[in-house]
């Protein structure tokens, strides 16, 4: 009898390490197109990347190695040359990847959106709570700053009305969380672009985590806009974590 239990339970405990491994084949192959999409995007930006990123990475393999055979240590060096050279020609690769992305939404509606999207950590981000004809943006994310208002557009004039505006309401149905307004910009007093994710993650947190889901339920009573904004060509290249999209 207990053969026969074991023989009736056996084939389920393969078909899950079966599924558990085609998981993680599917991850794996995702991520490596993934970063094929991100080097073929940098490429196209940066002709000259291959030679950035793997000239370095190879000159610290090589100074490593040479090393190694001066001081009688070549195979310990070697392994430590090809762990440098992994580190130098990612960290590289990371920041061309990065400024390349950028290039490419700089300029366009929706790319201050489509950076917040991709905060480290729990923002909750509604793209376009406010806008107008010129298109000038305001979106809204919650996170444990309170809540801040980011405003994008080509007239600051514009933009201040729907700042203020949103502000109020904001104070209407959380008069108690504080409320960051910011202007993607390059003007005094404005956040430019490729530093506005360092600049909102560097608020102070004045909202404990479990506060988090109670404030943007408050948020979502004001409403936000069903207007289709530009996705942006800004990929999740590497880990960066996406903030969540409401």
């Amino acid at each position: 009898m207990l053969a026969g239990m074991a023989r009736v339970k056996n084939p389920p405990a393969k078909k899950g390490r079966a599924k558990d491994n085609g998981a993680g084949e599917n991850d794996r192959g995702g991520r490596v197109a993934q970063m094929r999409a991100v080097w073929s995007m940098t490429h196209k930006a940066d002709p000259k990347l291959p030679l950035r990123v793997l000239g370095p990475a190879f000159a610290v393999l090589v100074v490593l190695v040479g090393v190694g055979i001066v001081v009688g240590h070549p195979i310990y060096l070697s392994v430590l040359g090809v762990l440098g050279a992994l580190l130098a020609g990612t960290t590289l690769f990371g920041r061309r990847a990065t400024s390349a992305m950028y290039a490419q939404v700089e300029g366009q509606p929706g790319a201050a959106a489509s950076v917040l999207q991709t905060l480290r950590g729990d923002w909750r981000v509604t793209p376009a709570v406010a806008f107008n004809r010129n298109m000038d943006f305001v979106h809204r994310v919650v996170g444990r700053a309170g809540v801040v208002l980011v405003g994008e557009g080509n007239s600051p004039a514009q933009l201040r009305p729907l700042l203020t505006d949103q502000k109020r309401r904001v104070g209407r149905v959380a008069p108690e969380t504080p409320v960051y307004e910011v202007i993607v910009g390059d003007a005094e007093g404005q956040v430019p672009l490729r530093k506005l994710q360092q600049h909102v993650m560097k608020l102070p947190r004045n909202v404990g985590r479990k506060e988090i889901g109670g404030l943007e339920a408050r948020m979502k009573a004001l409403g936000g806009t069903n207007m289709p904004m530009p996705k942006g060509p800004m990929p999740n290249a590497g880990r960066i974590p996406r903030g969540k999209m409401r």
